[in-house]
């Protein structure tokens, strides 16, 4: 669905904090949250490349411009006793959607828990199955809860 234009994914690097940066705040601004972000550039170097790092993101450039991203981690699930990769946030910029970038970052995502989770559960098969239409509600969803807790955060 790439219509001739060639993708590439890439894990972030620590040269990559600005395009990040400007990334989580289109995201922010699409939720209609931009005035929430509190994030800087200085933050996301300390806690995306400093001496521990908390979460990673991938990078889906479309013919050398940058699409999207999708920043993830590691969990664990209390009740399974097994780790897992959260999603944390997928965005690709209006102008490279309905390119098949976000469903290529989620296969991607999908490709590293099957890779780092091995021989421990499926913690990411749910992901695995869905398809285009549930996954975009998922992120309807997300968006939604995100806006309600903000809001709940903000009166209290």
């Amino acid at each position: 669905m790439l219509n001739n234009g060639k993708l590439f994914l890439r894990f972030a690097e620590e040269k990559d904090i600005p395009v990040i940066l400007s990334l989580i705040k289109e995201l922010a601004e699409y939720e209609k949250l931009l005035d929430e972000v509190r994030v800087t550039e200085e933050i996301l170097k300390e806690n995306l490349f400093g001496k521990r790092r908390y979460a990673e993101v991938i990078i889906a450039e479309l013919d050398g411009k940058t699409a999207g991203q999708a920043l993830f981690f590691h969990n664990f699930s209390t009740f399974l006793g097994k780790p897992g990769i959260y999603l944390e946030d997928l965005y690709v910029k209006q102008e490279f959607r309905g390119k098949g970038i976000g469903k290529a970052l989620l296969n991607k995502i999908i490709e590293i828990a099957k890779e780092r989770i091995k021989n421990t559960g499926k913690n990411y098969s749910v992901t695995e199955k869905l398809n285009s239409a549930i996954q975009m509600q998922i992120f309807e969803s997300k968006v939604e809860y995100k806006r309600k807790h903000l809001k709940k955060l903000q009166r209290t």
